[in-house]
């Protein structure tokens, strides 16, 4: 599958990117300046011993070319980015990883007036656009991790069919990824983001993240 990270250039976008290109997905490395782009995508390349071709492209470029989008931006730039990409993500499913954190009380729950940043997202992109809310959870040392990750990658999104779709891929990038109910529940998920960053603040780490006990 072809799939644009918008905003990839940062940790977590660089991080689902490394997971997929192993797993032989294509990587459009999407950015504000094609030329941080291209920056992250060679850095991503060299990651990867070479083998595997990574594309660097303007945001709204990567997001023509590709069949899934995954949106990895920080939330205050959001509401400007998904109104940016909108007649490009039609048709499309696009995975929202983005957290409503607000500085600087970033362990404070704090979620925007559409309910969450993924709600935002679906108000913005509209109905013939699948939005999904995926990896708020998981950190990037994690996704750099070539052995088993200790932490479970939940999905909430618009339809079954499409969180379907993105727990596929989470399983392909050698991950555990669990239905987590409709796009309503991403409140949910996303505010999960904050506790966790909390609890990496008061034991010194930079990974905590969230395991689902009692299922096979």
């Amino acid at each position: 599958m072809k799939i644009a990270i918008l905003g990839g250039t940062g940790k977590e976008g660089m991080g689902i990117g490394y997971r997929w290109a192993k797993a032989g997905h294509q990587i459009i490395i999407g950015s504000r300046q094609e030329s941080k782009a291209l920056e992250a995508s060679e850095k991503l390349q060299e990651m990867l011993g070479g083998k595997i071709k990574i594309e660097g492209k303007e945001n709204l470029v990567a997001a023509i070319e590709a069949e899934l989008l995954v949106l990895t931006v920080p939330f205050s730039a959001h509401r400007a980015m998904c109104e940016y990409i909108k007649p490009a993500s039609q048709g499309k499913i696009l995975i929202d990883v983005t957290v409503p954190l607000v500085p600087p009380k970033v362990t404070k729950v704090q979620m925007p007036p559409a309910g969450s940043a993924t709600l935002e997202a679906k108000e913005i992109l509209g109905e013939n656009t699948s939005v999904v809310a995926a990896f708020q959870n998981i950190s990037y040392e994690h996704l750099m991790e070539d052995g088993e990750v200790a932490c479970d990658v939940l999905v909430t999104g618009d339809s079954k069919a499409s969180r379907e779709v993105v727990i596929k891929l989470i399983q392909e990038a050698g991950l555990v990824g669990l239905d987590a109910g409709p796009i309503e529940n991403s409140v949910v998920i996303e505010g999960l983001t904050s506790v966790l960053i909390g609890i990496n603040k008061q034991f010194g780490v930079h990974d905590a993240g969230i395991k689902i006990t009692g299922i096979s």
